[in-house]
């Protein structure tokens, strides 16, 4: 047995086949009576190693090639998509897509995006780093992982297991505005995840590391440890009564709050009438002291990216400043239906900040002085066309701005256009893992609903 990789990207993916693939596509639906067209082609391998118990549970390996492509007849749009890339697989797709536009409804809002808005000066961005990672290796981090997760504390009982994950992948677009772009990136990944138990029952927690390069990753060791140490802390956990209280979102779940916030200023909820934050460009949402923008160019950033899944360029922009709405997230399909100008994020978002303040993590327990940490939330309670907020959560009660024990079972809800305004403070313990990064989230008051 072969015990690396499958191979390096660039020996399972020719570069100039792919472009040519899509080049040729394009061609063919303008022969066919395609007005305008677009192409998409992705190709991917990794390994996923996933060890239980000292075991080896789970051993992966993975290529996938993909292509598709959107097809304009008119106003009249048509997709279809195949992993068969051979000539007559291609050139049946683009018939698919053909034939699917002819019996659509026009769309006065179809096309692509202006040829003018394409990226037209693409800097590397270092996206791409390779990992020559054996299937021994991979076992060996992932049981080191999980070792040190149950060495921890011999209140630590079993094992959900340890898994090991590395991805290369390769992106090409190209419309018939003779826009061609392409580049690689690359993902890796190790998690942990254990079960603690004590007279008063079990608990189960996690810890994970994820970059674009090996050297990122956090050691095998130290994800275990704080695997084994997260699920110890949250044992004997208690009720909490029902109250009103300041909530603090640990830097770990508080991204969830400003995704919710980035999805309701999204162009299809916006369009489709079904945001809360309808209208509400250059209106105040967030306190003056809230600032949240976009950095698509960041060198090794895990959202970054060139140009967006139009081919329009990527580009710098504040969309909080001094806590009113810059800008909305908008394709050209958006901006139009809109009536506003493209902001270059069809495909979603790209590396995505809120200005940190001054305070630490323990900074923001003093200042909260009495409520609720919460570290893991629980079901999907949002509705983003009122606002309404309401998720199962858990985590630590704090009084004196000290963290006093572990509390479960409890829900917080409130409205979310309430808890913008609340956020009174944003801590410095940035969380570095997501595409959108922010540290510590502290809300002024929330419904805490429990026994």
């Amino acid at each position: 047995m072969n015990n690396a990789l499958p191979c390096r990207l660039n020996e399972f993916v020719n570069e100039s086949t792919y472009q040519q693939m899509v080049d040729d596509m394009l061609k063919m639906a303008r022969q066919l009576g395609a007005d305008q067209a677009e192409v998409g082609a992705h190709a991917s391998i990794g390994l996923n190693v996933t060890v239980r118990l000292n075991e080896v549970e789970t051993l992966e390996f993975n290529r996938d090639k993909a292509i598709g492509i959107t097809v304009y007849v008119g106003q009249r749009k048509g997709s279809a998509s195949t992993t068969d890339i051979s000539p007559a697989s291609l050139k049946s797709t683009v018939e698919a897509a053909i034939s699917l536009a002819r019996m659509t409804q026009p769309d006065p809002f179809a096309g692509l995006a202006e040829a003018i808005e394409m990226a037209q000066d693409i800097k590397p961005l270092e996206l791409y780093h390779p990992w020559d990672l054996t299937v021994e290796e991979a076992i060996r981090l992932s049981k080191t992982c999980e070792q040190n997760a149950l060495a921890f504390d011999k209140k630590i009982v079993n094992s959900e297991g340890s898994t090991l994950s590395s991805a290369q992948s390769y992106h090409v677009y190209g419309n018939s505005h003779g826009f061609l772009g392409y580049y690689p990136t690359s993902r890796h990944s190790l998690s942990c995840t254990v079960i603690a138990e004590d007279a008063k029952g079990m608990e189960r927690d996690y810890q994970y590391t994820v970059a674009r390069a090996k050297e990122l990753l956090d050691k095998a060791e130290k994800v275990g440890i704080d695997a084994g140490e997260r699920a110890v802390r949250r044992l004997s956990a208690k009720k909490l009564p029902t109250q009103r209280v300041p909530v603090l979102f640990h830097a770990t779940v508080a991204s969830g709050l400003l995704s919710h916030f980035i999805s309701a200023i999204s162009g299809g909820r916006l369009f489709r009438k079904s945001s809360f934050l309808l209208d509400s460009l250059n209106k105040p949402v967030f306190g003056k002291h809230i600032h949240i923008y976009e950095r698509p160019h960041i060198k090794g950033g895990m959202g970054s990216a060139p140009f967006d899944s139009d081919g329009v360029a990527t580009k710098d922009k504040d969309i909080v400043l001094e806590g009113e709405v810059k800008s909305y997230i908008l394709s050209a399909y958006s901006a139009r239906k809109l009536n506003l100008i493209n902001t270059g994020n069809a495909g979603g978002v790209h590396n995505i900040f809120i200005k940190p303040g001054e305070e630490d993590f323990d900074a923001l327990l003093k200042k909260m002085n009495r409520g609720l940490l919460v570290t893991e939330l629980m079901g999907q309670g949002i509705n983003l066309v009122t606002g309404d907020y309401s998720r199962g959560a858990a985590g630590f009660w704090v009084e004196n701005g000290q963290i006093q024990y572990p509390v479960h079972e409890i829900t917080i809800a409130e409205n979310l256009q309430n808890m913008f305004k609340r956020l009174v403070a944003v801590g410095n313990d940035v969380d570095k893992r997501s595409n959108i990064q922010t540290g510590s989230l502290l809300i002024e008051e929330m419904t805490l609903a429990g026994t």
